[in-house]
């Protein structure tokens, strides 16, 4: 994946700022109020190292990361539909608790609408994963049309260990074969070392399939 670029706000009790987010498939960075922040999931960004106290008096963490705030973004994607694919966006926003006295934070909502020229889909937000919320949008959709992201691609599955809020996904599109006869999570573990790499939910790459229900560990 490329580095992409996602029209950001950020907002706590202190005020709202427009900002950028920087994806390199890998790492999410934003600046606010000067400080830089960084973090593999929109849950879990952390200030850079060498940031002074001072800058980060009017910040809440948890753990050593964000909280008590909002982060929402405009993600670009892709829907396909009988007259070919079509540009679309994914606006997320999500909302950090407060730390709690049990260790980390007391409260994450997440909330994702799916725009394109055609209509308009989202999720309740009562899961809290990108996954849930993305494949909640996909039911929402005409059968014919779909979202052309990893999270639709019949080649990514989740780990059994579990996954985080956003970018766990593992691809299996450099092991086709082996994946394709997964049906259980005893099938899956011979299969789950051959993972090329982990991916985001919302990427895709030029090998992308649509998935077909029953495929894999996930089903």
């Amino acid at each position: 994946m490329t580095r992409a670029h996602y029209p950001a706000r950020y907002q706590d009790a202190h005020g709202s700022e427009h900002t950028t987010i920087s994806n390199d498939g890998s790492c999410l960075r934003m600046v606010v109020r000067g400080v830089g922040w960084r973090g593999r999931d929109f849950d879990r960004f952390a200030p850079e190292a060498g940031t002074p106290d001072e800058l980060l008096a009017t910040f809440t963490l948890a753990g050593g990361e964000l909280c008590q705030c909002e982060v929402a973004c405009e993600i670009p994607a892709v829907v396909v539909g009988p007259g070919g694919a079509s540009t679309a966006t994914l606006t997320v926003a999500l909302t950090l608790g407060r730390p709690s006295p049990r260790g980390g934070i007391d409260e994450v909502t997440l909330r994702i609408v799916l725009t394109w020229a055609e209509g308009r889909a989202e999720g309740t937000g009562a899961s809290g994963w990108f996954e849930d919320e993305l494949l909640e949008i996909q039911r929402q959709l005409p059968p014919d049309v779909y979202l052309r992201s990893c999270i639709n691609c019949q080649y990514s599955d989740y780990s059994p260990g579990g996954h985080g809020l956003f970018g766990d996904l593992l691809c299996f599109r450099n092991a086709k074969d082996a994946y394709a006869q997964v049906r259980s999570k005893e099938t899956f573990w011979p299969v789950l070392r051959l993972a090329e790499r982990s991916v985001q939910e919302t990427d895709h790459c030029d090998q992308f399939a649509r998935r077909v229900p029953g495929t894999g560990y996930r089903g």
